[in-house]
C-alpha cells in the first residue's frame, strides 16, 4: 500500500473575511472528494482571510497513481477555480504501509 500526501496552499484574492474563505474551502473540499475518491481536510493554520490550506490524501496499491492522483487534484483546483491562485503544493508518499 502507497500513501500520498498532498499540501495545497491557495491564495484567495476576493476573499473579504474569513466566512469567504470557509466557504471556498467548504466548497473544494466536497468537489475535490467527490471527484476523486480522496481524503480532503483544511488544515486550522491561521485566520488568514486569504490564505487557506487543503490537506489532500490518496491511497493505491501503486505509488505513481497515488502521485498522479493527487496531480490530477492540483491540475481540478486551477481549473475549477481561475480565481484562486495556488501558491505551493507540497506531495509525500509512504510506501510499503
Amino acid at each position: 500500500m502507497h500513501i500520498g500526501a498532498c499540501r495545497l496552499t491557495l491564495y484567495l484574492p476576493d476573499s473579504r473575511s474569513l466566512k469567504d474563505r470557509r466557504q471556498v474551502a467548504r466548497s473544494l473540499t466536497a468537489r475535490i472528494s467527490n471527484k476523486f475518491n480522496v481524503a480532503v481536510a483544511e488544515e486550522a493554520d491561521s485566520e488568514l482571510r486569504q490564505r487557506l490550506t487543503l490537506l489532500v490524501c490518496a491511497v493505491s496499491s501503486e505509488a505513481d497513481h497515488a502521485n498522479e492522483m493527487l496531480s490530477q487534484v492540483v491540475d481540478f483546483v486551477e481549473e475549477v477555480r481561475p480565481d484562486v491562485a495556488v501558491l505551493a503544493s507540497q506531495v509525500e508518499m509512504i510506501s510499503g504501509v
